[in-house]
């Protein structure tokens, strides 16, 4: 058995104690009708998070399906939503797992026409239904990853606890230079500093949600930004010590620094979240069809690949391992131990997440 396919099994047993659910929303699922390869509008909409495609893999759908491909960015699940649910047109979107199930029950996606998807067949058999969508009806398993804290050793030292502590800690943050960088994101920051405090980022307790909003009022004298988008590169660059981010841009700008082994990327001793990001059709898309080819052409092998060598990120593609470099098929089979957390829906008190951390910002 494969790193990749250990990491894969791993990842689903964490995900399959969560409850599975359907659409319970009441209202009428829209499906999508489309014929395999079919292209209903040359412009397609993409609305994905910042460096998470490879610009030639676009280039290399236009070009085969004569389409224009315009991306724009989003910081959190939350933006992307708000920005949906106010009309804002986007034919193919990336939400998170949890997210996922939000959509479904607001019926903001199409079901999909898996007939139109002759590639489906290369997912891994565990990405293909998932509790937050059951039967694989609404979404395509895009990649999957880990959110932890990347550290300068010249700013921290080599001797340093592996712990949330290294951006809540003002004890231990006041003596990095540069300070700190901190997600602009909801559950992802509220859910590191509820783990912080012993308590799973999944906590519906008030007054557990105020401790945690008061730990990151607390840390931000030395909080130098809660950043999305360019937390990577600011730490690669020096200009923060420690950063709060994802996997595989971690991985990437740490390995384009002018000197890699002064940085490292960990996963902090008190927990820290295990995600899975999937393709969607929202109900306004403009060019559903469009959108299915898109999604097809990055469930083919080689395309599936070449993303995960381009952003190195978790596949769902089996059938891209082969041609998947070792090096992440390794990093990803070596957090198969780790303590992690899947974020789970949690309906009406999910506004309480959002709440917390605009306070805490101020």
């Amino acid at each position: 058995m494969n790193g990749m396919r250990r990491a894969a099994i791993a990842l689903m047993a964490l995900m399959l104690v969560l409850t599975a659910c359907g659409d319970d929303s009441g209202g009428e699922v829209q499906a999508a009708d489309c014929n395999v390869g079919e292209i209903d509008r040359t412009t397609l909409n993409f609305y994905n998070w910042s460096d998470y495609m490879d610009p030639d893999l676009i280039e290399a759908f236009e070009t085969e399906y004569g389409v224009d491909v315009v991306e724009s960015f989003y910081e959190s699940n939350e933006a992307m939503l708000s920005q949906l649910q106010s009309g804002v047109v986007y034919d193919l979107v990336v939400p998170s797992d949890y997210m996922i199930k939000i959509m479904i029950d607001e019926n903001l996606l199409f079901q999909l026409d898996k007939d139109a998807l002759v590639n489906y067949g290369n997912l891994a058999e565990d990405f293909r239904t998932q509790p937050y969508d059951p039967n694989g009806d609404f979404s395509v398993a895009y990649q999957y990853g880990t959110t932890g804290l990347g550290v300068n050793l010249e700013a921290v030292g080599e001797d340093f606890v592996e712990s949330w502590a290294l951006i809540f800690d003002p004890e231990i943050t006041q003596h990095f230079a540069g300070g700190v960088s901190v997600l602009d994101d909801p559950r992802e920051t509220m859910g590191a500093a509820l783990e912080y405090l012993g308590y799973s980022l999944n906590d519906t307790d008030m007054s557990h949600l105020e401790e945690a909003t008061q730990l990151i009022q607390d840390a931000k004298a030395h909080i130098a930004t809660f950043d999305s988008d360019q937390y990577s590169e600011n730490l690669a660059l020096g200009e923060v010590a420690v950063a709060h981010g994802y996997s595989g841009n971690m991985i990437v700008d740490i390995g384009s620094a002018d000197n890699p082994e002064n940085f490292v990327y960990i996963l902090p001793e008190e927990g820290a979240t295990l995600w899975i990001d999937n393709m969607a059709i929202p109900t306004t898309s403009a060019a559903p069809c469009t959108a299915h080819a898109f999604i097809d052409f990055l469930l083919d092998a080689e395309n599936g690949a070449q993303l995960t060598n381009w952003n190195y990120y978790g596949s769902p593609n089996e059938a891209a391992t082969p041609f998947i470099e070792q090096e992440v098929v390794d990093f990803y089979a070596d957090t198969a131990d780790a303590n992690l957390e899947v974020i789970e829906d949690q309906g009406d008190y999910e506004i309480n997440y959002t709440d917390g951390l605009a306070r805490a910002k101020g």
